[in-house]
């Protein structure tokens, strides 16, 4: 069976709707590399292709808290000044502009996290899994599993989006990416707090 991770994943990665990810899932028996085929075959992997396009119009995004203590610029890209225009788009902007005030993460994709910063975060979960008299094969998953999850907590597109805890904001891109018909980007953010 597959997991609700999983089916969060690719429909982030494809922008196609849950059903249509479970039953690709089911159909590759749960490989992913193999899903995302079946969907490109259905033609519903929209976000996944529109994600090749260049992007290099758009908007800069500002946001203020209302407490005067929290601001946010956001680069935001789409393909065409038309949809850089388009209310939908500024409205994503604002949205991810406000998560980015609310979430301070530090970098736009897990992939970005330094290795230099994780590496002292596993020198630190070595050390608490040593205390606790962790088996050495129990170890590896689970240093594994809290680096995947530091290094999602700590980037934009894999955090719980603030408005609707049901996605990610990568989640809310690809959605954003269907529902207008382009390439959307978050460029880069910058998080300023007194």
């Amino acid at each position: 069976m597959n997991s609700m991770e999983q089916v969060k994943m690719l429909r982030e990665k494809t922008g196609a709707g849950v059903v249509d990810v479970k039953k690709a899932l089911d159909e590759a028996k749960g490989d992913e590399a193999q899903a995302i085929l079946i969907l490109r075959k259905r033609g519903q992997d929209k976000a996944l292709k529109k994600g090749e396009r260049e992007a290099h119009e758009g908007i800069i995004v500002s946001y203020v808290h209302s407490n005067d203590h929290i601001g946010v610029l956001v680069k935001l890209f789409c393909e065409t000044d038309f949809v850089a225009l388009n209310e939908d788009f500024r409205e994503l902007g604002r949205d991810i502009a406000l998560h980015i005030a609310a979430s301070a993460p530090q970098y736009v994709k897990p992939e970005e996290v330094p290795e230099e910063l994780v590496e002292k975060e596993r020198e630190i979960w070595r050390e608490q899994l040593v205390k606790e008299n962790k088996p050495k094969e129990i170890m590896d998953k689970i240093m594994a599993g809290k680096e995947e999850k530091f290094r999602n907590e700590n980037a934009l597109l894999t955090q719980i989006f603030v408005k609707d805890p049901s996605k990610t904001v990568g989640g809310l891109l690809a959605e954003k990416i269907q529902k207008i018909g382009e390439n959307i980007q978050v460029g880069s953010f910058v998080r300023y707090e007194m």
